[in-house]
């Protein structure tokens, strides 16, 4: 380039790009739209100023650590053990691209293939891929993939049944992926105790899968999702969503016929965040390995006979291809399942089983605690629950979140945001780290709340 006279810096590029004023590098905006005036900054700060004016503005934040919580609806607190974040921060993790290169990228190699074990073990599948975006793109992916295996044999071309219960968020990215292909979705119906209703499923025999969640999007346990695939046959495919922390003592989704399981990995390592990052988990049947997204990491030997790690299967450059691609997904979650990985594997499988145990008992607690209150109904009380249950209102429940979060709690889900019919019900959540005191208060505020609305 031939040296530009002596210019400002903003001279200098605009010289470089051909313009001789600012005004000319924006002329294809319409006048009419430009913001002429001038932006309310403030000037220059030092950095104990700048400092202190983030620490303020942080301050304004509200967490589910700055109240007492019983908000679930899809993230849950649980407790992650501090080595987790000491581990993730270091830099062969942090920093860490894709690992092409196998031989500069065993470790991290290694630490992808131990998670793909655990999710295999937990899930009573054998293979697992390394994650994906988070629960509602694995729920999508999943879908997708076994109409891809499924179609030539179904007798429902390009149909899948999916519960009626649903979360919209989840269901809204399920027809996002689905609408392109041409794929049919067909509502599950569910009776009106919250189960599945089992007399409906003959009519997914034939399609390409069925789609359901265990525990459900209302903490339900469904005992009949363990004859789901004797009713549906073994050329439609059973999807099913988990809470990962529930398979501790829950069957494995695998050993009653699952062909592929997904879920939200957030609840195994992963703070809430503010909703993100996040993980979604995805295994399967051997059947559907080849259709299946994201990054799948093999263990063999090199030829020295040494243990030997690298990506298998699926490359990149297979997601890439537009209409061609086998998945919306060219890569994944690392950085963030490898954090699920640390706490499974400091956890143990008995400690797994007892973080499960002590999600169950906190639910428990809260619903015994609650039950003694005159004014609440619990319509889905027959049923088994983890995490998560219903309480109903002789009023809108919207009222009863309004006032406990003036009372500085976070009572829960108001479950007219999913479904329209529900404007009195409550979705409420216990974990691991709710205490005995936050029940109490949460109780004796409910009380105060159910007198005055009398």
């Amino acid at each position: 380039m031939d040296q530009l006279p002596n210019l400002g810096r903003e001279d200098e590029m605009l010289k470089i790009m051909g313009y001789n004023a600012i005004e000319d590098l924006f002329s294809d905006i319409p006048e009419n739209v430009r913001f002429t005036g001038q932006l309310p900054l403030r000037g220059p700060q030092s950095e104990e100023e700048i400092l202190r004016d983030a620490k303020r503005l942080l301050d304004s934040n509200i967490t589910s650590k700055n109240k007492i919580s019983f908000l679930g609806a899809g993230l849950y607190r649980n407790f992650v053990p501090s080595l987790v974040g000491q581990l993730i921060g270091r830099g062969e993790f942090l920093t860490a691209y894709t690992p092409y290169q196998p031989e500069v990228s065993q470790g991290m190699l290694q630490a992808m293939w131990e998670f793909q074990t655990m999710i295999s073990e937990l899930t009573g599948l054998p293979i697992s891929n390394v994650s994906v975006y988070d629960g509602s793109t694995s729920a999508a992916e999943a879908i997708t993939c076994a109409v891809r295996v499924n179609n030539k044999k179904a007798t429902q071309k390009d149909t899948v049944y999916v519960s009626e219960l649903t979360p919209p968020h989840r269901l809204s990215v399920i027809e996002n992926y689905t609408r392109g292909g041409g794929i049919i979705l067909k509502k599950l119906k569910h009776k009106e105790n919250g189960l599945i209703d089992l007399d409906e499923l003959s009519n997914a025999n034939g399609s390409c899968a069925v789609y359901v969640e265990q525990p459900n999007p209302l903490g339900i346990l469904d005992e009949g999702i363990t004859q789901i695939k004797q009713i549906i046959g073994d050329t439609t495919a059973l999807i099913v969503g988990v809470q990962p922390t529930s398979l501790g003592v829950l069957e494995a989704p695998g050993n009653y016929g699952a062909d592929i399981v997904v879920g939200e990995g957030q609840p195994l390592g992963v703070g809430i965040t503010a909703g993100g990052p996040i993980y979604g988990i995805f295994a399967c049947s051997k059947t559907y390995l080849r259709q299946m997204p994201g990054r799948i990491v093999g263990k063999s030997e090199d030829d020295s006979g040494r243990t030997a790690f690298c990506l298998t299967l699926s490359t990149r450059e297979q997601h890439i291809r537009r209409h061609r691609a086998t998945s919306n997904l060219c890569t994944n979650e690392t950085l963030i399942a490898l954090m699920g990985a640390m706490h499974m594997s400091l956890l143990g499988p008995k400690g797994i089983e007892t973080l499960a145990l002590r999600n169950f008992a906190a639910r428990q607690l809260l619903e015994d605690s609650l039950s003694e209150l005159s004014g609440l109904e619990f319509p889905y009380s027959e049923s088994n629950h983890y995490n998560e249950f219903v309480i109903r209102f002789p009023f809108n429940a919207q009222l009863a979140l309004d006032w406990l979060d003036e009372n500085g709690i976070i009572g829960g889900f108001v479950l007219s945001n999913w479904y329209s019919d529900c404007e009195n019900d409550l979705l409420v959540c216990a974990t691991d780290q709710t205490t005995i005191e936050e029940i109490k208060t949460f109780k004796s505020k409910l009380a105060q709340l159910l007198e005055v609305e009398k």
